[in-house]
């Protein structure tokens, strides 16, 4: 056995072991030690986050912008979704020309098969589509029918008002209603202050997220008005709304074309429209939420039923030209209306967080276009993502073991035959120069 010598530091000591031996340790270290969870590189580059420009909520002084969401080992869904470009069954047709956003998803409702995408990963600003979120999460811990008070901040709130304030008091239901059918930025503030705070609330939101798989998503406000560090996905607004379509509450409330609503102090009440296009203008639409900001541009959510079959489209970072973002959200609802209903699927909807994958497939999907880059390798305790697949990774380390006994066998073998069988005629040992 190799021991350190009286007053010999580790390294000289290591220096003593022979050089094959040396150079096999040298060669698997950095496997068996691990390596920054940031080693492989995993998801679309550039991707990670939102594109610039940056929201001007994330430049002004003092105000610091979170790091990156880490990317999952795996995409979530399937391999074949963790493509940079467009994600097509085999044999599928081509995709609507006018269909220009930057992501999207296209999935099965009621199964979570995910018929089409482009970059469904990919990181982009949710705008009010993530009221999605925050009524999920308000139904999740209030009581309907508890009132809640208008407060005087709720007139001076940036973007899209339902129109409540000051001496008026509203349920949850209404203030739901608010939220989702005129996109109050408003209400999402009463909503948040009945459950206890922005701070909470969006606490609140990034673990129901997280707890339902949407990993790529971290709220920044309980409106969308964009934040520091505001991101989500086409794949994660999927995600959301479909586990959102399935509280009777959200489905109802969405749906609504009309609803009177409640007046404030001097002002009347009136009637609240629902004013997200595609429930007017697509037949057999059962809801959609829309979402604009400068930052995020126009972004969109919606299912719809077609002859009992039931889907659901995404698209971030929409523009309105050539053509409109609910326009492109309608080509796409047809697009996979005319899909067999046995189309091969590409990936799938979770309905919950994966759970930590050991390793991650690096080649594509049987039943998808895989073109973006996924990263191999194993995660250790304490979140070291080590390179390598998994094979790769025991193959070295075992290599490695191996290659350590052989040496020690070698070693201890030709010391016995020294003992035992000493040479007839002494030789000078040659004077060894260590290298620094």
């Amino acid at each position: 056995m190799n021991r350190t010598r009286p007053g010999e530091t580790a390294g000289v000591a290591v220096a003593r072991i022979p050089t094959a031996l040396a150079a096999v340790l040298l060669a698997v270290l950095p496997i068996l030690l691990g390596a920054s969870p940031a080693a492989a590189d995993a998801g679309c580059p550039g991707a990670q986050v939102p594109p610039p420009p940056a929201a001007v909520e994330e430049t002004a002084p003092g105000v610091v912008v979170p790091a990156p969401l880490p990317w999952p080992l795996a995409p979530v869904g399937g391999a074949a979704l963790g493509a940079c470009g467009d994600v097509l069954g085999p044999g599928d047709p081509a995709l609507p020309p006018e269909v220009t956003a930057a992501g999207f998803v296209l999935a099965d409702l009621d199964t979570g098969a995910v018929l089409a995408a482009r970059a469904p990963h990919a990181r982009q600003r949710p705008a009010s589509t993530l009221k999605v979120l925050t009524a999920m999460v308000a139904i999740d811990r209030l009581d309907p029918d508890a009132q809640v008070a208008g407060a005087p901040e709720d007139l001076s709130i940036d973007g899209s008002r339902a129109g409540i304030g000051p001496g008026g008091t509203y349920t949850v239901r209404q203030l739901l209603t608010g939220l989702l059918l005129n996109s109050g930025n408003d209400t999402a503030q009463a909503l948040a202050r009945a459950m206890g705070g922005d701070a909470p609330t969006v606490a609140a939101m990034t673990e129901k997220a997280h707890q339902l798989g949407a990993l790529d998503t971290r709220p920044a406000t309980p409106s969308g008005l964009d934040g520091p560090g505001m991101a989500t996905s086409a794949y994660d607004l999927v995600v959301l709304f479909r586990h959102a379509m399935g509280e009777p509450l959200f489905a109802q409330t969405i749906a609504t074309r009309e609803i009177p609503f409640p007046g404030y102090g001097d002002r009347p009440g009136f009637v609240l429209s629902n004013a997200n296009p595609l429930l007017a203008r697509y037949p057999g639409t059962l809801g959609s939420k829309t979402g604009f900001t400068d930052a995020a541009r126009h972004t969109i959510v919606a299912a719809a039923e077609r002859n009992g079959r039931r889907l659901v489209v995404s698209l971030v970072r929409a523009e309105n030209t050539p053509i409109v973002n609910w326009r492109q959200a309608a080509a796409l609802l047809d697009y996979g209306f005319a899909l067999p209903a046995d189309a091969p699927s590409v990936g799938t909807v979770v309905d919950a967080a994966p759970p930590p994958p050991t390793a991650s497939a690096g080649t594509s999907s049987p039943s998808g276009t895989f073109t973006g880059p996924v990263a191999q390798g194993v995660s250790l305790p304490g979140g070291v993502l080590v390179p390598g697949g998994l094979a790769t990774i025991v193959g070295a380390a075992a290599a490695a073991v191996a290659g350590l006994l052989l040496a020690v066998v070698v070693t201890r073998g030709r010391r016995r035959q020294r003992r035992a069988t000493p040479p007839s005629t002494p030789t000078p040992s040659p004077v060894r120069r260590h290298r620094r």
